[in-house]
């Protein structure tokens, strides 16, 4: 019988099946950040009132400031059942912190969700503790408890709230101090007036059995000084180069 020294056998080796087996690892996980651009901002701070629209479909909110386009973010309105209701609204409150008197959570007491979608009204197990949820940098639009605020944006371009509109976290305070009461919100259906980078086509070959190579769509004067060049059809004998 053959032996093999263990000394010959890398440590991470003899590790690996250990780590994903007995120590929580195993299925693959891994946790990969969403490098999409979720807002930006560029308030030239020049005169002009702030104004909001809110596309129900984009899931994006646009603003403006004296009609001049000021920056724009990806929101998350009210999902299947708790939609959002398109329509011209105003802010009619600001309050830097504010806690849902509707939703929130319920928690153990090592900190961890048992139920994520509670209410004030759902009965609490023994130990635990009803989170309410937080909205920090609260804008109201409604009187029935409808408003902006921060929150997690699960899935850009999705829905995801009770109702309000949330705002990415790292972004809204920007949003908050821009605006003021009376600051007119539209929320409409409509798309968002955001362009995405146009899609350039590939290069059409020009026809017959020419061989035509091009890193970009080719414009008029290309094609013009194109048709002045004298052309060589493909043969076998340009094969494999």
């Amino acid at each position: 019988m053959r032996l093999i020294s263990l000394s010959l056998i890398p440590l991470g080796s003899l590790l690996l099946p250990l780590l994903t087996t007995s120590c929580g690892v195993s299925g693959g996980t891994s946790v990969r950040k969403d490098e999409r651009i979720i807002h930006e901002w560029h308030d030239d701070g020049g005169p002009g009132k702030v104004s909001i629209r809110i596309s129900l479909t984009d899931q994006i909110a646009e603003f403006k400031r004296g009609g001049r386009d000021i920056g724009w973010c990806y929101v998350a309105t009210g999902k299947e059942g708790h939609a959002t209701s398109p329509g011209n609204y105003q802010i009619t409150e600001k309050l830097p912190d504010k806690h849902s008197g509707s939703y929130g959570w319920i928690e153990d007491e090592f900190g961890n969700v048992t139920n994520g979608d509670a209410k004030p009204s759902t009965p609490v197990p023994r130990g635990m503790t009803y989170i309410p949820a937080p909205m920090p940098n609260w804008m109201r639009i409604t009187n029935y408890g409808i408003g902006m605020h921060g929150g997690l944006i699960p899935k850009p371009g999705e829905t995801a709230s009770h109702g309000c509109i949330r705002m990415p976290k790292d972004f809204v305070a920007t949003v908050y101090e821009a605006v003021e009461v009376g600051t007119p919100v539209t929320i409409t259906r409509e798309p968002s007036h955001r362009q995405s980078p146009a899609v350039q086509p590939a290069p059409v070959p020009v026809s017959g059995d020419y061989r035509v190579i091009a890193s970009r769509p080719l414009n008029d004067e290309d094609l013009r000084k194109q048709r002045s060049y004298p052309r060589t059809p493909i043969t076998d004998s340009f094969q494999g180069r």
